[in-house]
């Protein structure tokens, strides 16, 4: 986390001081650094060189305006799940036809929206969301570019939940029956054929998954091209981890030389979706200490924060971990926190067993918080949403303002008498 670092015991964000940013906005917020950001995705554009490629920015990982408008100015793809994260993108002046549309349950309002604003592949997920759309397309005078995600059946060896490669996943179409879907597709008016899609998982800490998927695409699309079927471009999804707690991550250098190296003899385009990989070490949440509580456990105790499981979800969800760390050191002898929030679930955690050296009114930064932070967030035990801040240099800016209390019930109506 290169761009937040400590200044005389105190963390900033590029030049801005963590603490300088809750004073004046208050916590929960999330904190993101655009020059992180920025560096992310560079890592993965520069490393495949001049070979064609699009870059698909994952909108689900962290879909804010501010985000999606700063990676739409470098040309970036987006890949999207739903009418929502299209019409954001295009508000953030994504371009259309950079757009990929993933996900298994598109309705036909979503389909005929696409297809209107004219965005560049819509990844087919089954034989009857193929057949809608073409008849989407024929009623709209439209032609429906296309690819077939494609499930290989390959376990990713991430959290089960985040798994979407194996053959009892609800993704894409069982790799045996993807050639007869490809070659209805042939056949039907409303459709062109793009290429061929697969997405096995998330926080993939391995290449080995994705080497054993690429091997079985590409013995797909040599009985593609037997039957004549022109593919242009191979979709890779996305997936590849991040460091969250000292795990061995491939970086983005690594994981594109090795999809150079197994499919640069194709000539096909490659298309990749990461999400997590560019924001989520782009951000994290600040949180205050409301009080210390004394736990019935030998030299425990909880550190009762302002910010709860409706901020941040993956802990109480995923189990996932979390660095988290004072804004302000302080040289005192550390006890052991478990860091929960005010929601009434006994799940409402932030982290467990932390060493830390804090007291009430101090600020910690839950480190790694960019990507599925604010983008999962609710407003359960009606609570108001956090602010989202974007760092510039020596500045930042609010790029979506903290809900007030009246936000959280203006558009409910009580019956009348």
């Amino acid at each position: 986390m290169i761009y937040f670092w400590l200044n005389n015991n105190e963390w900033f964000v590029e030049q801005v001081s963590l603490a300088a940013i809750a004073k004046e906005l208050g916590t929960p917020c999330y904190v993101y650094s655009k020059a992180a950001l920025l560096n992310s995705w560079y890592a993965f554009n520069k490393a495949f060189v001049h070979y064609p490629h699009q870059i698909n920015y994952a909108v689900k990982a962290n879909s804010n305006l501010a985000i999606l408008n700063i990676l739409a100015q470098l040309d970036s793809g987006f890949d999207i799940v739903s009418i929502g994260e299209l019409e954001r993108v295009l508000k953030a002046n994504g371009q259309p036809e950079k757009i990929i549309f993933s996900g298994v349950g598109k309705t036909s309002e979503e389909l005929s929206r696409a297809l209107q604003v004219g965005v560049g592949c819509i990844n087919i997920e089954s034989e009857a969301e193929l057949l809608r759309l073409n008849q989407i397309a024929i009623t709209l005078g439209k032609i429906a570019k296309i690819a077939i995600r494609v499930n290989p059946d390959i376990d990713a060896n991430s959290h089960p939940y985040i798994s979407t490669g194996l053959k009892e996943n609800k993704f894409g179409v069982n790799i045996l029956k993807a050639k007869e879907l490809y070659q209805l597709s042939n056949k039907l008016a409303g459709i062109k054929i793009q290429g061929v899609a697969f997405h096995i998982g998330s926080q993939i800490t391995s290449l080995t998954p994705f080497l054993a998927a690429i091997d079985q695409i590409l013995k797909l699309i040599d009985s593609l091209k037997s039957m004549d079927i022109k593919i242009y471009h191979i979709n890779v999804g996305g997936g590849l981890g991040v460091v969250y707690n000292n795990e061995t991550v491939p970086s983005p250098q690594a994981y594109v030389e090795i999809l150079l190296l197994k499919l640069k003899p194709t000539n096909l385009a490659i298309y990749i979706e990461p999400g997590r990989a560019i924001v989520a070490n782009s951000g994290v949440l600040l949180t205050k200490v409301e009080y210390i509580k004394k736990q019935d456990v030998e030299n425990k105790y909880f550190a009762i924060v302002d910010a709860a499981m409706n901020d941040l979800l993956r802990p109480a969800l995923y189990k996932a971990w979390h660095n988290i760390v004072p804004v302000t050191f302080r040289d005192d002898i550390p006890n052991v926190y478990d860091i929960v929030g005010p929601i009434c679930e006994t799940s409402d955690f932030l982290g467990k067993d932390r060493s830390l050296s804090i007291k009430e009114n101090d600020l910690l930064m839950v480190c790694s918080a960019g990507a599925y932070g604010f983008s999962m967030s609710s407003n359960y035990n009606s609570r108001p949403r956090a602010a989202e801040v974007m760092v510039d240099g020596e500045n930042f800016y609010v790029v979506r303002p903290r809900e007030n209390i009246t936000d959280l019930f203006e558009s409910e109506k009580i019956l009348p008498n």
